[in-house]
């Protein structure tokens, strides 16, 4: 018989301990409790309550989240909690009363984009918190429906933002094609309640802006502000993201970086000349002379 494994971390902030399980616990959704009354119905939490330095406890599919009170480190302790939770579950003590898994009601809408090779699915619900960009099916170790997409075929790379998808086709089909098999199968995907992306995923191919921003120069933190308040909102809404790269102020050059439906997308290089170049240009007077994609 399999065995639990119980593998401990602390938190960034000290006030946590995650135990995360080798195996699923048959959980639904999560649940958070800041009682031992709370968790009657859930004696593994309750084992967690008698820990006289537990405030609260939420409970997960794959392991535990721990907060404690000001009362003593978490490094002094957490080994032993581990052991205890090992312990408690490879001898057969109770999990708790299980939810049976409910069907989320989901809807999910195609929408063209600028880029005809790029097909953007949107839903009713968030998908993920962080944005994610996947090039192969060897990205998505940590993401399920990137995962199961990349079965199709015709499916040349993913972009994931907020609550929509924008997949890149081969020439192969056309959208016509499989756009109502794609759909349908991310909507039922989606009402399973499967996993997105793992919470612990830190997937290649992630563009983020490389250098904190309070450690930019004054003109490219300027800029990174333009970009994210005024021209990100309207990418996004055609399928993609830009992040900024870099800015030289010799030859007063901006560089980007796109992706999702912007990156190779035909018109990409008309839109940063007529609207990113012109906009930089006029609300950074004198500043900016030129706009490109270094992968446009």
């Amino acid at each position: 018989m399999s065995q639990f494994l119980v593998t401990p971390s602390i938190s960034a902030d000290k006030n946590f301990a995650f135990f995360r399980l080798n195996m699923s616990l048959g959980l639904s959704e999560k649940q958070t409790f800041t009682s031992v009354e709370a968790a009657k119905d859930f004696p593994l939490v309750q084992q967690m309550f008698y820990l006289p330095f537990v405030k609260s406890v939420t409970l997960h599919d794959h392991g535990l989240e721990v907060e404690r009170f000001d009362i003593l480190d978490w490094q002094d302790v957490i080994e032993e909690v581990a052991t205890e939770i090992s312990s408690y579950l490879n001898n057969g003590g109770e999990i708790g009363t299980l939810a049976p898994p409910k069907q989320v009601p989901v809807t999910v809408y195609a929408e063209s984009t600028p880029n005809p090779a790029v097909m953007k699915f949107v839903a009713n619900k968030p998908l993920t918190d962080r944005v994610f960009e996947f090039k192969s099916l060897e990205d998505t170790e940590e993401a399920p429906l990137a995962a199961a997409l990349f079965s199709f075929a015709f499916v040349k790379e993913l972009f994931f933002d907020a609550n929509y998808i924008s997949i890149n086709k081969t020439e192969e089909v056309s959208w016509e094609e499989v756009v109502m098999e794609v759909r349908e199968f991310i909507r039922s995907y989606l009402s399973e309640g499967k996993t997105v992306v793992k919470a612990s995923s830190q997937a290649k191919n992630v563009q983020v802006l490389q250098t904190p921003i309070e450690e930019l120069d004054e003109t490219s933190q300027s800029i990174v502000k333009i970009i994210e308040e005024y021209i990100k909102p309207a990418v996004a809404s055609d399928g993609g993201n830009i992040v900024f790269d870099n800015y030289n102020p010799d030859d007063q050059s901006v560089q980007v970086v796109l992706q999702g439906a912007c990156s190779g997308c035909p018109s990409s290089t008309l839109t940063l000349k007529n609207g990113i170049e012109t906009m930089l240009q006029d609300m950074l007077p004198g500043k900016v002379k030129s706009v490109s994609a270094i992968n446009g």
